[in-house]
This record gives C-alpha cells, sequence and structure tokens, in this order.
C-alpha cells in the first residue's frame, strides 16, 4: 500500500465564530501531487495553510485529525519549526528574502544546519537550482539582490529555496497566478519534474491547470470537501453534481 504523507480526519477550523473548514477527511499520498479547486472563499487556502500551522492565531480554533509528513499538527507539543522545515510552503506572489540570490537558497540550511561545511552548502545551492531549471540564469550573479531576477523567477527562487532542506510535502498557493503565460508553463514544468520525489498540495483557481497538473484533484464548496478523485474521472465523470456544476462554470 502507498504511504500516505498527509491524513485529515474530520478538521474543522473557526476563525472567531466563522466555520472555515467543515468536518474535512481525506488522505494525500507519497510523491503525489493533489490540486484543491473550488470558488473563492471555499476554504482552500485555510486548509493547506493547516498543514504547517500558518492559520495559528488566538482567534483560531482548529478540531479533528492532521498529520502530516509524520507530525501530529494541531498538537500544542508539535515543533512548529521542525514542522515548517519539512513541509514547506509557496505563496501566490512570490516572496524573496530582501538578500542575494545566494543567501535566500540558502538561508534555511543557515538556521536550521548552520555546522554545514560551505562546500556542502554551495553543493545543496547549485542542486536546488538546477531542480528548478534556474541554474544556467543565476550561475554567475549569485551575489546580485534576489529582486532583479524576473517574476517567474522569483517565484522560482522561492521554491528553490525550499530544497536543500529537503521537504517531505510542498504547499503551493496559487503559485502561478501572478505570472504570465510563459511562466505559468514553466512552473507547471517544475511541479512536474518535482512530482514524485515530494508530495505537492496546490491550490488553484485554473481548472485547466488542476486537469494538466494533479494525479487526484478535489473540489471544495462552503469549507467542505465535496468530492475528490483522480483527476480525469473529476473532470470528465464527477459523482456530484455540484461538482459538475463548477466544471461547467455554472457555479461562483
Amino acid at each position: 500500500m502507498t504511504a500516505k504523507h498527509i491524513t485529515v480526519r474530520e478538521l474543522s477550523l473557526w476563525y472567531g465564530s466563522f466555520r472555515a473548514l467543515d468536518n474535512v477527511t481525506f488522505d494525500v499520498e507519497n510523491g503525489e501531487i493533489l490540486a484543491l479547486i473550488g470558488p473563492s472563499g471555499c476554504g482552500k487556502s485555510t486548509l493547506i495553510r493547516c498543514m504547517n500551522r500558518m492559520n495559528d492565531s488566538p482567534t483560531t480554533r482548529i478540531q479533528g485529525g492532521l498529520t502530516v509528513a509524520g507530525y501530529d499538527v494541531p498538537n500544542p507539543a508539535t515543533d512548529v519549526l521542525a514542522l515548517r522545515r519539512d513541509v514547506g510552503m509557496v505563496f501566490q506572489r512570490p516572496n524573496p528574502l530582501p538578500l542575494s540570490i545566494r543567501d535566500n537558497v540558502l538561508f534555511g540550511v543557515r538556521l536550521h544546519a548552520p555546522a554545514t561545511p560551505r562546500d556542502q552548502q554551495e553543493a545543496l545551492l547549485q542542486s536546488a537550482f538546477e531542480d528548478v531549471g534556474l541554474w544556467d540564469d543565476v550561475k554567475d550573479r549569485l551575489d546580485d539582490d534576489a529582486e532583479s531576477l524576473s517574476l517567474e523567477g522569483r517565484q522560482k527562487l522561492c521554491i528553490a529555496r525550499l530544497l536543500p532542506l529537503k521537504p517531505k510535502v510542498l504547499l503551493m498557493d496559487e503559485p502561478c497566478s501572478a505570472l504570465d503565460p510563459d511562466g505559468i508553463g514553466a512552473v507547471e514544468d517544475l511541479m512536474d519534474t518535482l512530482r514524485g520525489r515530494y508530495t505537492q498540495v496546490v491550490v488553484t483557481h485554473n481548472m485547466q491547470q488542476a486537469r494538466r497538473i494533479s494525479d487526484r484533484c478535489a473540489f471544495m464548496l462552503l469549507g467542505q470537501l465535496v468530492e475528490l478523485s483522480d483527476t480525469d474521472q473529476l473532470f470528465t465523470t464527477p459523482n456530484d453534481e455540484r461538482t459538475a456544476r463548477y466544471i461547467e462554470g455554472r457555479y461562483g
């Protein structure tokens, strides 16, 4: 049986009195790409932010079970720093640190493993950039400001920044929403390259993108998980009428 990298059991979350997630249950298998689709405000981003405790606040309450990469995520005793090392996240807009291209990618190594020898750091740096297809573009300007990169380059940099720590799960919240068509294609190609090596959960409003990149796809509505199945099945023969209406453009 394929290992489960993420297990979600009757997960609910409240922001104050507002219930943003309502008894969500599903699994994500090791190495797969799962896409989350649904109208704005349906709970997609809230759900993946639960997976590395990005929703923590005094007004947030969570109930149910959530295990990600071996971590009991809601447990107050969970080491959140270690969780975020193993469960990396990429946001809608690229958010490089105000540092050089080199220092952006090595930031996590220096934080979590400061004794790593310099030559090993450089090897990790090159490997990360090769994995995201940026090495040839940046190898001669590693000391330049990260903001000097194109928008596509900055998003790839943000993904590269996660890789030296060898994360088990990558969470991507609308990673292509700020990119032009060429940039979207490049990031989608990157996701495909990382398939099988990392478990990826991707939030997207672009249904064609979900269909292109994911192994399985989940449709969410009003904080509930309506349907989850193999991507081809969900888009061609959905089991729930609400899924069919959304895919056909008759919802939100």
